[in-house]
């Protein structure tokens, strides 16, 4: 894969498409470090550079397994991380802090946990309402400044916050989940970004898995996979939702490719300001994953999957707590 795209207006040059290193530390189940840095290396023999982490992650762990896939390959990958989302000493999440001294102290602690100088792209994780974004993205600022951060990010930002942020300092890129059942950006987020020049960074774009039409049941998720816990994956509205899930899975055996080829052929469609994220913790579905970027799909192809899955379609809320998304 050579493809590379700009994202943001601010210089800053990635893969298009990254990968979301999430699911290699928890949520989805059982982890293997030595599959994860395999997948990571493979992901770079392959032109996927933009590896997506945070600090809160495993709590710290899935920042270290990161940094020690690229140890010795810093130059050859774009590095986006993210803060404000506390932990507690069991693990467990805690609250959402943009304090400027947070955020501080949270870019030091990731560098060490990464083993490299420089992040090349640093996220506010959830945007803290305690705390004016104004000195929050002030506090990024800074580390811009140190030579620390490169280029400044949010996630889950609603339009006013982006614009008062983006006063104090450019930002490069808002990462939001964006699928072909998640697409509430559409009304007024992705506008504003476009307006200011700002990437789009869609994660979640298979749906946390379900649009691959692998996972027919809720008894397909084992112990320790948070999709039990998600409204969407709830039985009643899984029922309801695998009826999308059939619409791209049919779609996909017509053109004799993989479901989720085609709903990241679908997010790809969108537009080149916009890089698709998808976790993998396994080479074999990073390698289909890729193949995705030779998949075109044709006008009425998108016009179908456009009026299958309409803005709100999917049955059950996309967080169990909607209060800090958007904000």
């Amino acid at each position: 894969m050579t493809d590379r795209r700009a994202l943001g207006t601010q210089g800053l040059d990635v893969s298009a498409q990254g990968l979301g290193c999430f699911g290699m530390s928890e949520v989805y189940g059982s982890t293997d470090d030595a599959e994860s840095v395999a997948t990571i290396h493979r992901a770079l023999e392959l032109g996927v550079t933009f590896l997506d982490t945070a600090d809160v992650y495993g709590a710290g762990g899935n920042e270290r397994l990161v940094g020690k896939a690229i140890a010795g390959r810093r130059d050859e990958v774009e590095l986006a991380t993210k803060f404000g989302n506390e932990w507690n000493p069991d693990g467990s999440l805690g609250e959402i802090n943009g304090r400027p001294e947070y955020v501080r102290a949270a870019c030091d602690a990731s560098l060490l946990r990464l083993g490299v100088d420089v992040i090349d792209l640093y996220y506010q994780h959830r945007v803290d309402d305690t705390v004016p974004i104004e000195e929050t993205v002030g506090a990024m600022s800074e580390l811009v400044e140190a030579g620390k951060v490169r280029f400044l990010g949010l996630s889950e930002a609603g339009p006013q916050t982006i614009r008062r942020a983006h006063a104090v300092h450019p930002i490069t890129a808002l990462q939001t989940e964006w699928s072909l059942w998640s697409r509430d950006a559409e009304a007024e987020i992705l506008p504003t970004v476009r307006e200011l020049g700002i990437g789009f960074v869609a994660y979640s774009p298979l749906g946390r898995g379900f649009l691959t039409g692998s996972h027919r049941s809720a008894d397909d998720f084992g112990d320790g996979d948070r999709r039990r816990e998600l409204p969407r994956f709830q039985r009643e509205n899984l029922e309801r939702n695998l009826c999308l899930a059939d619409e791209v899975r049919s779609l996909a055996e017509q053109k004799g490719v993989t479901a989720a080829q085609v709903a990241l052929a679908w997010v790809h469609s969108r537009g080149a300001d916009v890089v698709p994220i998808p976790g993998t913790k396994r080479r074999r579905y990073l390698e289909e994953n890729v193949r995705a970027l030779a998949l075109e799909l044709a006008d009425d192809e998108l016009r179908h999957l456009d009026e299958t899955f309409p803005p709100g379609v999917a049955a059950g809320d996309r967080q169990p707590d909607m209060s800090t998304v958007n904000r």
